[in-house]
């Protein structure tokens, strides 16, 4: 809330990821940035994706700039969780006049 509140919109996306993470700092909340985390397809790498911000090693934040969050946004962050084995995120989007997220629990 403070990094929406402060900024307001029409920033791009990694002005906010960077806001968010010094607000993080502020308050000694461990995270990992742009971590890479592995696919794999039936004990085979196949890929991999980048989580924008992975919080206390439980939960995936996947930070957008839109008018909404979207269904492909949610069925991204879905993916997300399913590949890494962590049980919830959040798809946070900071491109509306309010704050706006999903959180999504396996």
């Amino acid at each position: 809330m403070e990094v929406s509140n402060t900024l307001g919109i029409g920033f791009l996306e990694s002005v906010y990821h960077k806001a968010l993470l010094v607000e993080f700092d502020k308050v000694n909340i461990e995270y990992d940035s742009q971590l890479k985390l592995e696919v794999t397809y039936k004990g085979v790498n196949v890929g991999e994706f980048q989580a924008d911000v992975l919080v206390e090693k439980k939960v995936i934040l996947e930070l957008k700039v839109a008018k909404s969050i979207t269904n492909e946004m949610q069925a991204q962050l879905i993916n997300y969780l399913k590949a890494s084995g962590i049980k919830i995120g959040y798809v946070i989007n900071f491109g509306n006049t309010k704050l706006e997220w999903k959180r999504i629990i396996l």
